[in-house]
C-alpha cells in the first residue's frame, strides 16, 4: 500500500490532461520553429544560387542602369519649340524638330495598334470559350469522370506553361507572318490561365443547385448550365477582361517574332532604326494599355460590385 500511494501521484501527473496538452503544445511549436528555420534556410541559400547565377550584383547594376538613360538619349527626339507644331511644308514634308516630323508615320502606327487590339480583342474572345468549356471538365466538382479532370489540368497547364512568344514562332513557320500566328498563340495561352481560374472559381460554387437538376433527372450539361454557370459567370467575365488587358501587351511583344501588330513595327524601328521612331512607336503602346487598363478596370470592377478605386 505504501509502495502505491507514493508512486500513484507522479504517475497521475503523467496523466494529467493539463500537463500532457502543455507537453503535446511545446512540441509543436518546437516542431514549427524546426520547420521554420529549415524553410528559411532554404529560401535563403536558393535566392543566394539565383544571384549567382544570375549575377545580379552592385557594381553590374551600378554600371548598366546609366546605359539604359543613355540608349533612351539616343531615341529621344530633338524637338525644337520655334517649329514644334508647324504644318507641312511646300514639299509636303514636316520641318525637323516639330512633332509632326517625329510622328511623320502616325497613321501607319494607329492602324497597328488597331491591329493589335483587334489581335488581343479575338484571342481573348476564343480563349475565354475554351477556356470555360475546358473549366468545367478541369474542376474536381464538376468533371464527369476522374480521368477527363486529370487531362483537362494538364492541358491546361501545358496551354499556360509555355510563353505567348514561343507558341508566336511555331506558328509563325507553321501559318505564316502575320497576325494570324498571334492571335493563335495569344489564344493558347489565355486558354491555359483563364482555364485554371475558372475552375478554381467552380470549385468553389455551391452544388445544393447541381444537386436538384440532378435529383429531378438534369444531365450533365444541364447542371453545369443551370447549377453552375449563373453562379460564377460574373467572375468569368472580370477575369475575360481582365485578361483582355494581359492580351494586349501580349499582341505587342508577339508582333518581335513576325506575329503582327504593332510589336513587328517597334522591332523593325529598334532594329534598322533606332532612332525618335521607337520613342514614338513605345509612347503610343504605353499610352494604348494605359487606357485599356483603365477602362477594363472601371468595367470589372462595376461587375463584381466594387466602384473604382481613385
Amino acid at each position: 500500500m505504501a509502495s502505491i500511494t507514493t508512486n500513484g501521484p507522479e504517475h497521475g501527473a503523467d496523466r494529467d490532461p493539463v500537463s500532457v496538452f502543455e507537453r503535446h503544445r511545446a512540441q509543436m511549436i518546437r516542431d514549427r520553429m524546426v520547420v521554420n528555420v529549415t524553410l528559411g534556410v532554404l529560401f535563403v541559400a536558393f535566392l543566394a544560387w539565383s544571384v549567382w547565377i544570375s549575377r545580379f550584383t552592385p557594381d553590374r547594376l551600378a554600371t548598366g542602369i546609366p546605359r539604359i538613360f543613355e540608349y533612351f538619349g539616343t531615341v529621344m527626339p530633338a524637338l525644337q519649340w520655334d517649329v514644334l507644331f508647324d504644318a507641312r511644308n511646300e514639299a509636303g514634308r514636316f520641318p525637323a524638330g516639330s512633332i509632326g516630323y517625329w510622328y511623320n508615320d502616325f497613321w501607319k502606327y494607329l492602324r497597328l495598334i488597331w491591329e493589335t487590339i483587334l489581335m488581343a480583342l479575338t484571342a481573348t474572345i476564343l480563349g475565354t470559350g475554351l477556356a470555360v468549356v475546358l473549366s468545367f471538365l478541369a474542376a474536381r466538382n464538376c468533371t464527369p469522370f476522374p480521368w477527363v479532370g486529370a487531362a483537362a489540368r494538364r492541358f491546361l497547364e501545358f496551354c499556360r506553361g509555355v510563353p505567348e512568344i514561343l507558341f508566336a514562332l511555331i506558328l509563325v513557320f507553321a501559318v505564316g507572318i502575320g497576325p494570324l500566328a498571334g492571335v493563335l498563340a495569344i489564344t493558347i495561352h489565355a486558354t491555359g490561365a483563364l482555364g485554371k481560374l475558372f475552375s478554381e472559381v467552380n470549385e468553389n460554387a455551391s452544388m445544393r443547385p447541381v444537386d436538384g437538376i440532378k435529383a429531378v433527372g438534369g444531365s450533365w450539361f444541364e447542371q453545369m448550365r443551370y447549377g453552375i454557370l449563373p453562379q460564377v459567370l460574373p467572375n468569368f467575365t472580370s477575369y475575360a477582361l481582365w485578361r483582355f488587358e494581359i492580351n494586349v501587351r501580349a499582341s505587342a511583344v508577339v508582333g518581335f517574332v513576325g506575329a503582327g501588330g504593332i510589336g513587328a513595327e517597334l522591332s523593325h524601328t529598334i532594329s534598322f532604326y533606332s532612332d525618335d521612331r521607337v520613342t514614338a512607336v513605345l509612347l503610343l503602346v504605353v499610352l494604348t494599355v494605359t487606357i485599356i487598363d483603365l477602362l477594363s478596370e472601371r468595367a470589372r470592377h462595376s461587375l463584381i460590385g466594387k466602384e473604382s478605386l481613385k
